[in-house]
This record gives C-alpha cells, sequence and structure tokens, in this order.
C-alpha cells in the first residue's frame, strides 16, 4: 500500500502549526496539521482569547462598582453570567473561523485524530497514516496536576501561569477566592522583586484571601463542595478547585520512542538553535520544547518560531537560529503587570554594573489625571554604557505600553534614547522617559514634559 506523503506533516494545529504551515504554503510547499480536540490549540480555544474576553467583562462589572472619581456614584450593572459565557464562544467561534479554520485548504490541511509515529517518517492518525518529508512536533502543552493526595477524585479547573487573571476575575464576578502560593510572595520566578508584594497588595484591596508558604497536601469531596487541607492542617472550602501550578510538554503520548527523537526529564523536545531535532528532518516549536534557548511559553513566539521551523526545513538559504532575547510578556491582572529583557537579579549575574531604578506610578501625569496611580516602572541599564537591558511596569496599559521598551531592547536603546523620544502628554508611555530620567535627575521635581 502507497502511503500519502506531504511536505510538512505537522502535530498539532495551533499557533506555531498554522504559523508553519501557512510559511510553507508561500514556499510552493504542501502542509498537513493534526488535531484531535479543536483546530486552533489552547490560545484561540482554552487560553488567552476567552479569559482576556472574560477579564475584560469583570473589569466593566468592578469599574462600574467603584468608580475612582470623586463624584461618581457607585452602579450595579445587570449580570447574567451564562449570557457572557455565550457571548465568549460566539467571539471564540468567530476567531477560529476567521484565523484558522478559513485558511484550510488548497495545499494546506488537517487530519483529525490522535497523532503518532509509527517511524521516523510517518505518523497514525487515529487509523489514517501519513508521511511527512519534513515533520513538526507543535504540540503545544498542558496544565501540571500537582501530586496532591485525592485530586484524582474531585472535580477541578485547570490552568497556567494565568492563575492571578483567574482569581481576580472570579472576585469581580462574585466568588469568594482564596489563592494558595507555597513560596513566600506571589511570582517570584523571572519577576522583579517589587512585583509580589504589590500585586498582593492589589487583589487584597479587592478581598482575595492570599495564602503564602502554604502547600496543599490532600482534597476531598464534602457534598457539592471540595475541600482542601493545607499541610498545617487548616481546611479550605469552597465550590471549584482551579489547579493553576505550571505546565509541562505535550510530549509523551506521540510515540516518540518509535521517532529516535530525544527528550528532557521534563518532556521537553531538545531542538538546536535552528529548532531541528536530534533527527535531521523533525523539527520542535512552541511550548513542546519547553524554556530551552530562551523560549517563553507563549503564543507569539511559538508563531514566530512556526515560521523559522518553516524556512530551515525548505529554504536554501543560511538557515535562521532562534532569537529570543526580546520577548515581551504581560499578566492581565488589574492593573496589568508588563516585562521585557532581564531583571536586576539576571543582569547582575550576567556580569553587568546594574544601573536600576523603580519609579511610581505617582510620577506618570498621566495615571494621575486618570486618579490611576497603582504601581511602579523599573528600569534596568548597563551603569557604563547606559544601554537598557529590561523593563518591567505595573500599572494602568502595562501590556500596551511595554512594547516600547520591547523596541528599545531590540535596537540597542541606552537611557538616553527613552529621555530624547517625543512623547505625546500625558500617556502612560510617558513612565518609559520618566523612569529614564530618574538615572539623572530626580523626576519630581521637573515640571511636566521636562527633560
Amino acid at each position: 500500500m502507497t502511503i500519502p506523503e506531504v511536505d510538512l506533516l505537522i502535530l498539532g494545529s495551533g499557533s506555531t502549526a498554522f504559523a508553519a504551515a501557512l510559511r510553507a504554503q508561500e514556499m510552493g510547499k504542501t502542509a498537513v496539521m493534526t488535531e484531535e480536540r479543536v483546530v486552533g490549540g489552547t490560545c484561540a480555544n482554552r487560553g488567552c482569547l476567552p479569559s482576556k474576553n472574560l477579564i475584560e467583562a469583570a473589569k466593566l462589572l468592578h469599574d462600574a462598582r467603584h468608580p475612582r472619581y470623586p463624584g461618581l456614584k457607585g452602579a450595579s450593572l445587570g449580570f447574567d453570567f451564562r449570557e457572557l459565557i455565550a457571548q465568549k464562544d460566539e467571539v471564540v467561534e468567530g476567531y477560529r473561523a476567521k484565523k484558522y479554520q478559513s485558511l484550510v485548504g488548497g495545499s494546506i490541511g488537517i487530519e483529525e485524530g490522535h497523532a503518532v509515529f509509527v517511524d521516523p517518517q510517518t505518523l497514525d492518525i487515529s487509523g489514517k497514516v501519513l508521511r511527512g518529508k519534513k515533520i513538526l512536533i507543535a504540540t503545544g502543552a498542558r496544565p501540571v496536576l500537582p501530586e496532591i493526595d485525592g485530586l484524582d477524585k474531585v472535580p477541578y479547573l485547570t490552568s497556567g501561569y494565568i492563575a492571578l487573571e483567574l482569581g481576580q476575575m472570579f472576585q469581580r464576578f462574585g466568588s469568594n477566592v482564596t489563592i494558595v502560593e507555597r513560596k513566600a510572595q506571589l511570582l517570584t520566578g523571572g519577576y522583579e522583586p517589587e512585583v509580589g508584594p504589590a500585586i498582593a497588595e492589589v487583589l487584597e484591596r479587592e478581598h482575595i484571601h492570599i495564602l503564602l508558604n502554604t502547600s496543599v497536601r490532600s482534597v476531598r469531596n464534602n457534598g457539592e463542595d471540595v475541600v482542601a487541607t493545607t499541610h498545617d492542617g487548616r481546611e479550605l472550602r469552597a465550590t471549584r478547585l482551579l489547579v493553576a501550578t505550571g505546565r509541562c510538554p505535550n510530549s509523551d503520548a506521540i510515540g516518540l520512542d518509535r521517532s529516535g527523537v530525544r527528550v528532557g526529564t521534563d518532556g521537553e523536545v531538545f531542538v538546536d538553535h535552528h529548532l531541528r531535532t536530534n533527527v535531521a528532518h523533525i523539527f520542535a516549536a512552541g511550548d513542546v520544547i519547553g524554556t530551552q534557548h530562551g523560549n517563553q511559553m507563549a503564543t507569539p513566539v511559538g508563531s514566530h518560531d512556526g515560521g523559522i521551523v518553516a524556512h530551515n526545513a525548505f529554504s536554501d538559504a543560511l538557515p535562521r537560529a532562534l532569537n529570543h532575547r526580546v520577548v515581551p510578556r504581560a499578566i492581565f491582572i488589574d492593573p496589568p503587570l508588563a516585562t521585557v529583557g532581564m531583571t536586576e537579579r539576571e543582569a547582575v549575574a550576567a556580569g553587568y554594573a546594574c544601573w536600576c531604578k523603580t519609579v511610581p506610578m505617582t510620577l506618570v501625569p498621566r495615571a494621575g489625571a486618570i486618579r490611576e496611580t497603582t504601581g511602579f516602572v523599573k528600569m534596568v541599564a548597563d551603569q557604563n554604557t547606559h544601554q537598557v537591558l529590561g523593563v518591567t511596569m505595573f500599572g494602568n496599559s502595562a501590556a500596551e505600553v511595554i512594547h516600547e521598551a520591547a523596541m528599545g531592547l531590540r535596537l540597542g536603546a541606552r537611557v538616553q534614547d527613552f529621555i530624547e523620544l517625543l512623547h505625546i502628554y500625558p500617556t502612560m508611555a510617558e513612565a518609559m522617559k520618566i523612569a529614564a530620567i530618574s538615572r539623572f535627575k530626580d523626576p519630581a521635581r521637573l515640571s511636566c514634559c521636562a527633560e
């Protein structure tokens, strides 16, 4: 029997897979993606898009009840949760149809079913066998389930790093939320030390209960509720349990032992700087490679790297190498947190003589004008060359403003470049300029727009 063959055979149909398939199409190649759940992967269907839709709805409720301006009286908006979920589903379905399903056809195909390797060149997709001249593993990641006694016997929701976003969202929708964190503060790894306490203060202001230095020992059903017992014997009762302890690569159920591809102890598929595995014609990209080479488990990173895979698989030009030096990221709490580049600790560890300064949002005119002065901006720079190495912003519009810092890092900008760039007044983007000014002057003693 002759087995059908395509130029690029892809395990998965998320952002990484589609980016690779589209680039392969541009190069005159055929591509087939596989999908056992819903086309579009986690971000469009279960992650970024639906969560941000509901988070914004919760913000509208909260802002209506708690206006920041004297003279405005709080109001209670009508709230129908079923209707809210229905509109979220409508948004997701429309986005999936426009940005994913409509792109399938011609030289791009999708095969539904669970894909496993038969041999290094061949996949079995729920009974249908296909061969790929090149193969891309883009199966993403899934939530890590901690070893908690009884977890397999209780209903629970799962999440990733967006636990704080969802906690605030559920609280604003009317739930009583408790966050259990085993570390001494929120958001320790990869974030500035000022971040955790600042976010905890905001969440506690909204009556979210945060338990630090606490771990869950066991969980059990109690009627319609779930009871979690902590390591020190406390019992926490809730209607729903949300498990948000990180993610692990989806590499354990695709028959990698028959492909010859090497994986790490956490299931990450090993790749080189060109996203090629140890098997020459097999590539991997997106969340399935974990944090190798500075990879961030984020949709735009996977999409960017999917294009690199197609180029390296089919182009006669020099191969493109990964470059994860500048990857902006955000947590969509309210106000949002955004960061790019190195933290102070990372800069020092890398050997830089670090100038690092934190400036409160009270010094940003726009923040004062809209009565939203929560947060800060922190700039990390080389003390000798003044090159900016990293920026963290916690405050209104941070997820939008951080792109100015990201472009600055991409182009090797110095502190002076942020100062000399003319900013619209008043905007939250001025936070970048004000943080830079603090390298040489006290921004609290300058008139508006002065340098």
